[in-house]
């Protein structure tokens, strides 16, 4: 990380386990803060396990995760969130849910937590469907929802988990545009990609998750410059034509 840059996520030696195979060991890098890193690999490289020990929910069995964002500011959106389509909540109470960690899940909203909400769902372009149960949504829609529950929440470390995968064209614009909003307001935002075309235009860092190690590279380097990071990028996105590195 150049001189100057701020990190409040570092990973130090980190190895982690899961039911007891070692699926990384010696990752050592930081998060860049207010940039968007893509964290890229084959199936089964450790993508989910990194996300889980970032997190804290899955212990390291060496190494450790050094995090100074407070915890009611980290979020998680994993790929396939587990929503009861069928409970009646409607998607400005979706939304809400995202004062929860700071506020408290048993206490009332107040103006200003109507007044965000509103904020929220204006600029993910949802304010027509607030009222909308979320069984009747689409996948855009839903996702849309989703990230709006972040804002809510005002998180400044956010991990997402193929956030685009699923959607329509509009919502993929959409959230492009409110991830690189949020990064320029100074988030720490790290998005499990698998397509090129979308690291081209959301990542500045990559790392690159490959026989249980992990690589710090840029987004440039992947799609234009220095082989060897590129190879290695590409296998793990699953890219074919690309030997092994």
């Amino acid at each position: 990380m150049a001189e100057g840059q701020t990190s409040r996520l570092e990973l130090v030696d980190l190895q982690l386990a899961q039911a007891n195979r070692t699926v990384l060991e010696h990752v050592d890098g930081r998060f860049r803060d207010g940039a968007i890193t893509a964290l890229v690999g084959a199936n089964g490289a450790g993508k989910s396990t990194l996300i889980q020990g970032i997190m804290g929910m899955l212990r390291p069995m060496a190494g450790k995760v050094v995090c100074s964002v407070p915890k009611e500011r980290r979020a998680w959106l994993p790929q396939q969130l587990a929503l009861d389509l069928t409970f009646p909540m409607s998607v400005e109470e979706l939304v809400m849910t995202g004062s929860w960690p700071s506020h408290g899940a048993l206490k009332g909203y107040c103006a200003r937590h109507y007044r965000r909400g509103r904020e929220v769902m204006a600029r993910l372009g949802i304010s027509h469907l607030a009222h909308r149960p979320l069984g009747e949504l689409s996948g855009g829609q839903r996702q849309r929802a989703l990230i709006g529950r972040t804002l809510m929440q005002e998180a400044e470390l956010l991990l997402l988990d193929e956030p685009f995968a699923n959607v329509d064209a509009e919502t993929v614009e959409v959230l492009m545009t409110v991830l690189h909003e949020m990064a320029a307001d100074g988030v720490t935002i790290i998005v499990v990609l698998h397509d090129m075309e979308q690291l081209a235009r959301l990542a500045e860092e990559v790392v690159v998750l490959h026989q249980g190690h992990a690589r710090w590279t840029t987004a440039q380097a992947v799609l234009h410059s220095q082989p060897t990071a590129a190879e290695s990028a590409r296998l793990a996105l699953g890219i074919p034509g690309v030997g092994a590195c």
